[in-house]
């Protein structure tokens, strides 16, 4: 069902109220989705797996589930799918139930690497299909984007991949791919907080029917984090600085995947649907932007 905030909460959800101390099923009922352009629903918060690793990670993502988290984005970058994957094993919880996110590294691009990826990040992850996968980086300067997405495109209709995306695409990247194929990416995630609403990227990513999904969702350091604007929210609301921003986030319809190991932290960032940030707490959030250029430029950027 759809609330007035844009979301879609599940049927008999209950939203829950920031601050308090709602029970473990609400937690896990109350996080409303967004449809893809596949058709799938995604939840609009989840939990960033990097750098969790190991025995603590796999327990602390295994603990996130228990708290009602069903998204989990991690990377073959990462290291961690091993761990992700044995974390949702040790959570009993039913594979339909969770949304899981990974992502071709910059040493794979190209149609058969490609392939040969998306295998081992099952393998690893022991999954038998992967709710999502995105393109980690363009990598512009080696003219392959394209023909790794083109394959994406064929293991999804193999029934490997349910959703097709990128990560830290432009405009123009996404342009590319849909003149190539005319197939839109369903979900971009990008760098984005406060401090870097990405407005124009956002109105574009919109106006083309891509969900735009923040990566590094509380800003760098503590610059957002302690800033006095998100303060004085956060006083005012009896919140945690940290709900505020995720309450800014998901409130423009962006999905969010903040990372945490820590049980009271994991689970009072998934209890911000119980309140509203209202116009004059949206525009103090407004003066943290520092503008597009303190975004790490994807056209220059490279990770392997």
């Amino acid at each position: 069902m759809s609330r007035p905030d844009g979301l879609r909460y599940p049927a008999g959800s209950v939203r829950g109220s920031a601050g308090g101390s709602p029970t473990l099923p609400v937690m896990a009922a109350m996080v409303p989705t967004r449809t893809l352009n596949s058709g799938y629903e995604i939840p609009v918060l989840g939990l960033g797996t990097y750098p969790m690793n190991g025995a603590a990670g796999t327990a602390a993502m295994a603990q996130a589930i228990s708290l009602g988290y069903r998204l989990l984005d991690t990377a073959a970058l990462y290291g961690n799918e091993r761990a992700v994957g044995e974390a949702i094993r040790r959570s009993g919880i039913g594979r339909p139930e969770l949304f899981v996110t990974t992502k071709l590294r910059g040493g794979d691009h190209g149609r058969e690497k490609t392939r040969a990826a998306v295998s081992g990040s099952l393998d690893r992850l022991g999954l038998d299909y992967l709710d999502l996968y995105l393109i980690h980086w363009p990598l512009p300067r080696l003219g392959l984007y394209v023909e790794s997405y083109e394959t994406m495109l064929e293991l999804a209709a193999e029934g490997l991949i349910r959703s097709v995306g990128v990560s830290n695409f432009k405009p123009a990247h996404i342009a590319a791919l849909v003149e190539a194929t005319g197939v839109t990416p369903a979900l971009d995630q990008i760098e984005l907080s406060p401090a870097l609403p990405r407005r124009e990227t956002v109105a574009y990513l919109n106006g083309a029917g891509v969900v735009t999904q923040a990566w590094t969702p509380l800003g760098p350091g503590r610059q957002v984090l302690g800033s006095a604007a998100v303060a004085a929210i956060a006083d005012a609301r009896g919140v945690t600085p940290a709900q505020v921003i995720l309450r800014w986030e998901v409130q423009q319809g962006i999905v969010t995947i903040p990372k945490s190991a820590d049980a009271e932290r994991q689970r009072a960032n998934l209890d911000i649907f119980g309140f509203t940030l209202d116009d004059a707490e949206m525009a103090s959030l407004a003066t943290l932007d520092q503008g597009e250029g303190a975004a790490v430029d994807s056209d220059v950027h490279e990770e392997f």
